[in-house]
């Protein structure tokens, strides 16, 4: 057409499409060496069907943890850290450069059992609603670990204090805490599955933001599947998806510390964890309650047994007050759940 100037366009370039994995595998380390390479050679034997990138992040170990990653498994993204950051803040410190579809969490003595990650992965794209999913959990002699969980509330916490969770496994009431009443080879929606084993959508965690660093350890994964629940995303149990965790083998390595009957809690991270859970979600009361309920419970438990004879009873009376003592610590360190004692705890 004359008088018309036709601009010259050149074509403009494709956008390069990058292509997520399937997978982000997160574990953080701490002087686990054996049981990492363990669950490293679980990890890789699983996930031949699937695009995965395996990140370990290792909190300061002193057991030649980093020289047998680099030896061993070059294809791993080690993540060294000079300090202890606690579960949280080394997950967090994974998560930021992760670049996963979903994100899966796993203990370093946390071992997949085969078809586990693929399993895992299948159900996340079938259920978009879900925004993190555990597995089921056993021990190496297929005992049963609890992994569909209830949230923390006081009645649990006296149903768990007083015996009563154990003694009536199977009442929908006393075994709430842990669902014990349900049947484990049931998928479930729940409200909160263990941090040994999680996989999580990237999108969602994306609106919810990472694990909360006020945590150090214990009760992060509580709390974040508290925000995912709140966005409306469900989180899920999936029972064929099976992972034999050994539990607490990190913790173990604290010389000193006090822990749970079971050796795999340090009682006094527990005791402030739990106050500074229930003061974010709960408020000022809920922290005075769960200090007053725990303490005024090892207080009688404590004079009940002080005033009968025998070894046993006299053990069980200065484990009480240990326990009291433990408690009011956590309580002037972290100011009634307000604040995080400075870390490495």
């Amino acid at each position: 057409m004359s008088g018309v100037t036709v601009p010259d366009h050149k074509a403009e370039p494709a956008e390069t499409v990058v292509q997520k994995p399937d997978l982000s595998i997160i574990i953080v380390s701490f002087n686990t060496k054996e049981y990492l390479r363990r669950c490293l050679q679980n990890v890789f034997r699983d996930t031949s069907s699937l695009d995965i990138e395996v990140i370990v992040v290792d909190n300061n170990s002193v057991d030649g943890s980093v020289a047998m990653l680099a030896e061993e498994f070059p294809q791993v993204r080690l993540i060294p850290s000079s300090v202890n950051l606690g579960f949280a803040g080394a997950n967090n410190r994974a998560l930021q450069v992760a670049q996963g579809r979903f994100f899966v969490l796993l203990n370093s003595d946390a071992f997949v059992q085969p078809n586990a990650l693929k399993l895992a992965f299948d159900h996340m794209v079938a259920n978009p609603t879900v925004g993190l999913a555990g597995g089921r959990l056993i021990g190496e002699r297929n005992t049963w670990q609890p992994a569909a969980r209830s949230f923390p509330s006081l009645v649990s916490e006296i149903f768990t204090l007083s015996g009563l969770s154990s003694k009536y496994p199977r009442s929908r009431v006393f075994g709430k805490p842990d669902r014990t009443y349900a049947d484990p080879f049931v998928p479930a929606e729940t409200d909160w599955v263990p941090g040994a084993f999680a996989i999580i959508a990237s999108d969602v965690l994306k609106q919810t933001g990472f694990f909360d660093e006020t945590f150090f350890l214990y009760f992060e994964e509580v709390d974040l599947c508290k925000r995912i629940k709140s966005l409306g995303y469900k989180v899920m149990y999936w029972p064929d998806v099976v992972v034999v965790h050994l539990g607490g083998e990190s913790s173990k390595q604290l010389k000193g510390a006090v822990r749970s009957k079971s050796g795999s809690q340090v009682t006094l991270w527990r005791m402030r964890s739990e106050l500074l859970y229930y003061r974010k979600h709960h408020g000022f009361l809920a922290a005075v309650l769960t200090y007053g309920v725990e303490s005024l419970w090892h207080g009688m438990r404590c004079l009940r047994n002080a005033l009968a004879r025998g070894a046993e009873a006299k053990a069980k009376a200065e484990e009480s007050r240990e326990i009291i003592a433990l408690k009011t610590r956590a309580w002037k360190e972290t100011r009634g759940g307000l604040v995080s004692p400075a870390r490495p705890w």
